[in-house]
C-alpha cells in the first residue's frame, strides 16, 4: 500500500473539448469507445496501490458521478480504500476564474486535513497515460525534494499541446519556473499537471496561493515556489495525450487505432479499469466492410466503417459509410 492518498483534479478555464464539455465535464467524455477520459487516472492510482482517491468536480457532475459510482470497479479496497468525490462551487460560478482547483481545495480542507496518508499524489482529469505512482512516490523519498513534478518530452509541441504548461529544466532536472506553451518552439518538456509532495506542503500552497490572489492555481503557486523549494522533475515514457481540445480528443483516439500507439499505453499487467456495460458481442452483417478501426460491444454493422473508432451500441446501416471518425456511444448512422 502507497504512503499517499490521491487528488484527480478538474480541467481548468483554458481547457474546452467542442461542444461536449457543455454537457459533462472533459473527465467524464467517451474515450476510445470503451473508456472515460478519467478511468485512465483512476487505474494509474488503483493500480499504485492507492487506496483513498479524491475526485474534484466542478460542474456538471451528474454523468461523472453516475459513472464512477462507489468506485468498486477500479478495483478499490472496499474496506480500507474509499473514492471520495467533492464539488467546488459550480453552481454560482462555472466558468469564473475565480472558481479554480485552489479554491476547491481551500473548500474542502477538512476533507484533506482528515487523510492520514503523509502524502499526496495529484493527478489531472483530462491527460491520458500510465504511471505507477508508488515508483514516483518512491523516487520523491530517496530524492529529498520537496516536490516532484511529472513531464513528457515531446518534439512538436508547436503544432501541439498548446493549452498545457512546459517545465523550465536546469542540468540536475530541477525545476527552474513552469511556462505556458506559446507553440515557439518545438522540443519541450510538456508538464502532466501531476505532482508529488507531503499533505502538509500541499496544504500550506493552497492557503499561501489564496491569501495572494483568488485567481491563483496550484500551477501558479507551485512556479512561484520554485526559488525557494526543491522542485524537480521526472520524464514520462509510454503514450501520452492532453485533452484540452477538440482537435487533441480527435488525435488521441485515432492514434490508438495503431497497435504500436496501443501497446504502449495498453499492459496485461497494468489494466485500465471502467464501468462495465452488459451488452451483446458486435454484430457484423453480411456485405459489412470494416478496415483498421475500433469497434465497441453492442454494434450493429451493415455499412463501411474505415479508420475510425465506434462507440458502444452504434448502428452503421446498410449504405453508410464512416471514415477518419469518433462517433459516441448509441448513434445510428
Amino acid at each position: 500500500m502507497a504512503q499517499a492518498f490521491g487528488i484527480v483534479s478538474f480541467a481548468g478555464n483554458n481547457i474546452r473539448v467542442g461542444e461536449m464539455q457543455n454537457y459533462r465535464p472533459v473527465g467524464a467524455v467517451s474515450f476510445l469507445g470503451r473508456y472515460r477520459v478519467i478511468d485512465f487516472q483512476i487505474s494509474n492510482m488503483s493500480n499504485s496501490e492507492i487506496e483513498h482517491i479524491q475526485v474534484y468536480v466542478r460542474r456538471k457532475p451528474r454523468s461523472l458521478t453516475e459513472h464512477l459510482g462507489t468506485g468498486r470497479h477500479y478495483n478499490i479496497n472496499s474496506k480500507s480504500g474509499r473514492l471520495h468525490i467533492l464539488y467546488s462551487d459550480f453552481e454560482n460560478a462555472e466558468w469564473s476564474v475565480y472558481n479554480n482547483d485552489l479554491a476547491a481545495y481551500e473548500e474542502n480542507m477538512e476533507c484533506i486535513e482528515a487523510v492520514k496518508y503523509p502524502y499526496v499524489v495529484i493527478a489531472p482529469s483530462y491527460m491520458i497515460y500510465t504511471q505507477n505512482y508508488d515508483e514516483l512516490l518512491k523516487t520523491h523519498i530517496e530524492s529529498g525534494a520537496d516536490i516532484t513534478l511529472l513531464y513528457h518530452s515531446v518534439d512538436n509541441a508547436k503544432e501541439y499541446y498548446l493549452n498545457c504548461s512546459t517545465l523550465n529544466l536546469n542540468k540536475q532536472k530541477g525545476v527552474l519556473s513552469l511556462e505556458p506553451n506559446h507553440g515557439n518552439a518545438k522540443n519541450r518538456n510538456i508538464f502532466m499537471d501531476t505532482y508529488v509532495m507531503r499533505k502538509d506542503l500541499f496544504m500550506e500552497l493552497v492557503k499561501k496561493g489564496r491569501k495572494i490572489s483568488s485567481m491563483f492555481t496550484l500551477n501558479d503557486i507551485v512556479n512561484m515556489a520554485c526559488s525557494e523549494l526543491d522542485i524537480r522533475g521526472v520524464s514520462h515514457r509510454g503514450f501520452f495525450a492532453s485533452i484540452t481540445d477538440f482537435k487533441s480528443y480527435y488525435n488521441a483516439n485515432l492514434s490508438l487505432i495503431d497497435m504500436k500507439n496501443a501497446v504502449t499505453l495498453f499492459d496485461k499487467s497494468w489494466p485500465i479499469y471502467t464501468r462495465t456495460n452488459d451488452s451483446c458481442p458486435t454484430k457484423y452483417y453480411e456485405g459489412a466492410s470494416v478496415k483498421k478501426s475500433v469497434i465497441s460491444n453492442g454494434c450493429l454493422i451493415e455499412g463501411t466503417v474505415e479508420n475510425s473508432v465506434i462507440g458502444r451500441g452504434c448502428v452503421i446501416k446498410k449504405g453508410a459509410v464512416v471514415k477518419d471518425s469518433v462517433i459516441l456511444p448509441g448513434v445510428v448512422i
